[in-house]
């Protein structure tokens, strides 16, 4: 339960939702490209649950971005607070 309340965590699950946004789609909209119940992109929005490495380039590839600029902006935000 720690690594969620991590400064990183709170990166990742603030960047998935904007780039998200930015892409013009829904939570529902990922989660059924993902093939996942809507409640886990929330969950994993709202940081109550961790994305793996797989899950993330899935993620980043599904909403358009490149999963390496993706982690980039994880890593600036992460560095901002």
């Amino acid at each position: 339960m720690k690594a969620l309340r991590s400064t990183t965590a709170r990166a990742v699950a603030a960047v998935i939702a904007a780039a998200r946004k930015e892409a013009g789609l829904t939570q529902r909209d990922l989660a059924s490209r993902l093939k996942r119940p809507h409640s886990v992109i929330g969950m994993i929005e709202s940081n109550q649950r961790q994305v793996n490495m797989p899950e993330f380039i899935a993620i980043a590839e599904i909403i358009g971005a490149d999963p390496a600029d993706l982690f980039r902006r994880v890593l600036r935000q992460r560095g901002a607070r």
